[in-house]
């Protein structure tokens, strides 16, 4: 049986509401205008600074708060223990996307709107830009470098002068993400790429031909595929019996599928035993180490998303709050 630790009111649509967990510290955008840290113990309010209604992305690396305002053309840096704004960099109008790969901020390239621009993470300084508008899903950091990729092509730039290094012709057109990711880092040598028609294609960093994994025989969500407990998990659409495929990132086997019987939420979280998931509908789902249901219980509400905030406790993200539980 669950039990409620604490719940943080957001005072705006939870699923609109940027979100990053860091250890023992949740940040979110609340209130239109606020950048609040919670303690994930017991949702305490750690600092709360003004903020920017609705910023296009909040990452956090390290000790570091990165945040792209929608209403001020720049890049802000805050410091995770104190919300101290530590620095700030101009970017252009319209600037989405933020990654961070060896000690290098990459934003730029959401809908082709920007060119690319690199800054350095410990003082922003700017490092370089490309020369021309340049259109990426959320790029992430792998093999080295950021990885990104349009259409049926994904590519890896050095983090600092932006130069090419390696390239690959996809199988099928990269999932249309609008900034979601669509990238999965399963190791070193290999990501997961969700495609278009329910596919999903493996890069490796060796620059071998990509690998068509799987094609599910139904739609599923432009997202990338999760990465839990060594497998990879993939949303099938809202409709009727949805939930999550979970194939082998190896082989693409298909080991087996959580159909909950209703849409599920965002967000797949491993436990001792397990892993534990949540239909939209407010229903948490426990399923045993096979896949196979070993338990349900009624949270309340509506869910967007879970997430894990480690030492057996589930964050849900519900209408318009955070709500932490113990599992």
């Amino acid at each position: 049986m669950v039990t409620e630790l604490w719940e943080r009111v957001l005072h705006q649509r939870g699923a609109y509401s940027q979100l990053a967990l860091a250890g023992e510290r949740v940040v979110v955008h609340e209130r239109r205008t606020r950048l609040v840290c919670l303690g994930a113990a017991d949702g305490t309010p750690l600092w709360d600074v003004p903020a920017v209604a609705w910023p296009r992305a909040l990452v956090v690396v390290g000790r570091r708060v990165l945040v792209l305002p929608q209403d001020r053309d720049v890049l802000a840096c805050l410091a995770l223990t104190t919300g101290e704004l530590l620095w700030q960099a101009e970017v252009e109008h319209w600037t989405g996307q933020v990654a961070v790969a060896d000690g290098v901020v990459l934003v730029g390239g959401w809908r082709g709107y920007t060119p690319l621009a690199a800054f350095d993470l410990t003082d922003g300084r700017p490092l370089w830009r490309s020369g021309s508008r340049a259109a990426t899903e959320r790029p992430v950091a792998w093999a080295g470098g950021f990885l990104l990729g349009h259409g049926a092509r994904a590519w890896l730039v050095d983090p600092r002068d932006g130069r090419e290094s390696a390239s690959w012709e996809l199988p099928r057109p990269l999932t249309g993400a609008d900034g979601r990711p669509v990238f999965t880092v399963v190791d070193a040598d290999r990501c997961a790429v969700g495609c278009d028609g329910g596919a999903v294609v493996v890069l490796r960093a060796d620059g071998r031909r990509p690998e068509l994994l799987m094609t599910h025989e139904g739609p599923l969500l432009g997202e990338a595929p999760l990465l839990v407990d060594g497998v990879l998990w993939l949303r099938e659409v809202r409709a009727a019996g949805a939930g999550y495929v979970v194939v082998d990132p190896l082989d693409g086997t298909r080991r087996w599928r959580a159909g909950l019987g209703t849409p599920a939420a965002q967000g797949v979280v491993g436990t001792a035993d397990g892993t534990v998931l949540a239909s939209e509908g407010g229903r948490l789902f426990r399923l045993d180490a096979g896949g196979g249901v070993a338990g349900r219980e009624r949270l309340g509400g509506r869910i967007a998303a879970v997430h894990d905030l480690g030492a057996g406790r589930l964050l849900t993200v519900t209408r318009n709050s955070l709500r932490a539980w113990r599992l």
